[in-house]
């Protein structure tokens, strides 16, 4: 995963790109699967069967609408990104000494989760193993796990029990490139390493959705160097759905998946396809003790209705620090937006896909008939709110939070609402309610082209 100017992964797209551009922006230093995804030749025609599958294990994911990323690992401690040992050019031999200095606080996953909880997010996904390949769960394949080195305990397992307790959804995250494996580079070329450790990337993912019980999603990352042939992807996903039936899986390892995965920037894939914007709360991924760029919780808020109202999921990372503490500054900003959410989050939870998007106040979302207007930018008092082209009849208009019925005034050309008060009366956002007679719809083009006054 990398920052909000480009994704990481675009390495091998822009290993050509000049040294003065890479330089400037060390982002680009990184391969991608977000591009590649993009690239993937159109899956073929899918059953009725298959779809209706797809659909009954995607529903509650649908629905939540909101999750909590986490990249926790090695990186932490060095605190300078989760990128830090191929940025740095660290030898693995050098960067696997931070594995005994790895020392967990107890019940780390437990603020997790209860943050998470408050803050209105409906699942987690937690890093298993990054690119560094250390791995943060119990394997039979490598001394390079959590139980055998500093922590002294499978923390996946404390994960996933501290995500049960409070009710969300429990996801996996697993980098299929590895920089510390010996074979994680040559087996591209060398066919006796691809079949060393394919054999050992297959078996971990074997371990993590055989021994923790329910698993619902998994969260690929990163297919460097191998195709998906190379990686015996489609056996991979047959061993997946056998071992784990109600899991949905990305496409991350250069199959379709049940989602695609933008990072980093909110775009809606093509029609039908489900996706999630996964995006950092500052500029880092994995702990960055001087990344001082963080997302307003208004930012965040605005994000997740953005995703809401194309249909998407919003996936929000948190980075702990080296003992699992959550950086005080996500800790403020996820609060603020639960508690906006507690007010709110009705218009966003399973809410559908909504075609009104044209306003300079603010965004939309929907429920069936119910169009939510969710105002950034409160004009003042008096009747100073509007927006044009609305061409269903508004039965009634409420403030979310709190139910207040609010007056209005609506023509062919727009609807105006009355009596506002000068201050906003939520913050940092006030949604409306907006009870129409039909699915709402919106058409700027009939504004433009009314009738003209005289000259």
């Amino acid at each position: 995963m990398d920052d909000h100017h480009i994704s990481r992964r675009n390495y091998l797209k822009l290993i050509g790109a000049s040294a003065a551009v890479a330089v400037s922006n060390p982002s680009l230093f990184a391969a991608t699967d977000s591009a590649e995804a993009q690239q993937q030749p159109k899956p073929p025609e899918e059953s009725p069967a298959i779809i209706a599958d797809r659909e009954r294990r995607m529903k509650w994911w649908h629905e939540a609408k909101f999750g909590m990323f986490i990249h926790w690992g090695l990186y932490s401690i060095l605190g300078r990104h989760e990128w830090v040992m191929e940025m740095e050019g660290m030898p693995a031999t050098e960067y696997q000494k931070l594995a005994a200095q790895f020392k967990p606080k107890p019940n780390f996953a437990r603020d997790w989760a209860r943050l998470a909880k408050q803050a209105g997010q409906k699942y987690m996904v937690m890093t298993t193993k990054h690119h560094e390949g250390f791995c943060n769960f119990a394997t039979q394949t490598t001394d390079y796990c959590a139980p055998k080195q500093g922590p002294g305990r499978d923390l996946v397992k404390e994960y996933v029990e501290a995500a049960r307790a409070e009710g969300l959804r429990v996801g996996f995250y697993y980098s299929l490139m590895d920089w510390h494996h010996p074979d994680g580079a040559r087996c591209a070329t060398d066919e006796a390493a691809r079949r060393r450790f394919v054999d050992y990337i297959h078996t971990h993912i074997r371990e993590l959705l055989t021994n923790y019980g329910k698993i619902d999603i998994l969260w690929y990352d990163v297919s460097w160097p191998l195709d998906v042939k190379g990686w015996e992807s489609e056996k991979m996903n047959e061993m997946v759905f056998k071992l784990q039936p109600d899991i949905i899986v990305n496409n991350r390892n250069k199959l379709p998946g049940d989602f695609s995965t933008p990072e980093q920037r909110i775009e809606a894939a093509e029609v039908g396809r489900a996706w999630e914007s996964c995006m950092t709360m500052n500029d880092s991924w994995g702990y960055q003790r001087t990344d001082d760029a963080w997302k307003s919780p208004k930012q965040v808020i605005r994000n997740l209705i953005t995703c809401a109202h194309d249909g998407g999921n919003y996936l929000i990372n948190i980075g702990p620090k080296p003992d699992g503490s959550i950086p005080l500054e996500s800790i403020q900003i996820l609060s603020t937006v639960g508690r906006w959410m507690d007010r709110n989050g009705s218009a966003l939870y399973g809410a559908d896909i909504c075609q009104p998007r044209r306003s300079r106040n603010g965004s939309f979302s929907r429920h069936g008939n119910t169009l939510y207007l969710h105002v950034h930018f409160w004009p003042g008092g008096g009747d100073n709110l509007a927006f044009a082209g609305l061409r269903n009849k508004v039965k009634s208009v409420t403030l979310l939070a709190g139910g207040q019925k609010v007056d209005f005034e609506q023509d062919d050309y727009h609807i105006r609402f009355k009596g506002l008060p000068a201050k906003a009366p939520d913050d940092p956002i006030t949604t409306l309610a907006i009870e129409c007679d039909s699915e709402p719809k919106q058409e700027e083009l009939f504004v433009r082209r009314r009738e003209r006054g005289q000259v």
